[in-house]
């Protein structure tokens, strides 16, 4: 372990960032959670191969904008979306 400040600063600033984002993926899932308990209401199917791919594409477009590797943004955006569609399965009791 080192005593450098800066590496500290910048090592909190990452520890911050991480804490946001496991607080927004919570949010995500809590509002993807009442989709599937929707969708599986009103006999939608769990996954919505069009508007996945939308997504993806859009997401792509953004972290080309932010300078981020689009092809780790596409896999963990799908990483979720493969997450989000087996809660929907589950909700739906397949």
């Amino acid at each position: 372990m080192t005593d450098d400040p800066q590496l500290a600063k910048f090592r909190k600033s990452i520890d911050n960032i991480d804490a946001a984002i496991i607080h927004m993926l919570a949010e995500r899932f809590r509002i993807t959670q009442a989709v599937g308990e929707y969708k599986a209401k009103v006999t939608l199917p769990p996954a919505d191969p069009a508007r996945e791919e939308r997504q993806i594409a859009r997401l792509r477009k953004l972290s080309e904008e932010a300078d981020l590797d689009p092809e780790f943004s596409e896999k963990f955006l799908r990483f979720i979306i493969d997450e989000v569609i087996r809660h929907h399965q589950k909700a739906r009791g397949e």
